[in-house]
C-alpha cells in the first residue's frame, strides 16, 4: 500500500519536473545620471581627542553633526538642529516609548 502511493506520488510529481526553464533576457544597463544631480554624502572626519573619538559630519562644507564616543560608555551626539551653529546634545537612544502590552497573566 505504502509502494503504491509513494509510486503514485513520483509519477505525479515527474511533470513538474520536466518543464523546461524559461529563456532569460538580460537585465537593460539603467540610464545614466541627470548632470548637476550629485548625491549628497556627508564628508565623516574621525579625530581623536584625548581617550574620546569624534567623528565629525559635513555636509557642503558645514558641520551639522558630531559623534563622540567615550572609551567607557554610550556615545552621544550633538546636532546643530538650526543650522546656526549652536549645538545641542542628542543621546544615541530616542526618547521612544516602546508599546508593553499585557498578553497573559495568571
Amino acid at each position: 500500500m505504502r509502494r503504491t502511493l509513494i509510486a503514485l506520488l513520483l509519477a505525479a510529481a515527474v511533470p513538474a519536473f520536466a518543464q523546461q526553464q524559461p529563456a532569460l533576457e538580460p537585465i537593460p544597463e539603467p540610464p545614466p545620471m541627470p548632470a548637476g544631480s550629485e548625491l549628497d554624502e556627508p564628508e565623516v572626519t574621525i579625530l581623536k581627542r584625548g581617550e574620546d573619538t569624534v567623528a565629525e559630519y559635513r555636509l557642503h562644507g558645514k558641520l551639522y553633526m558630531v559623534k563622540v564616543t567615550p572609551p567607557h560608555g554610550v556615545p552621544y551626539y550633538l546636532i546643530d538642529k538650526e543650522g546656526k551653529g549652536q549645538m545641542v546634545r542628542e543621546d544615541s537612544l530616542p526618547n521612544l516609548a516602546v508599546p508593553m502590552w499585557v498578553i497573559k497573566s495568571w
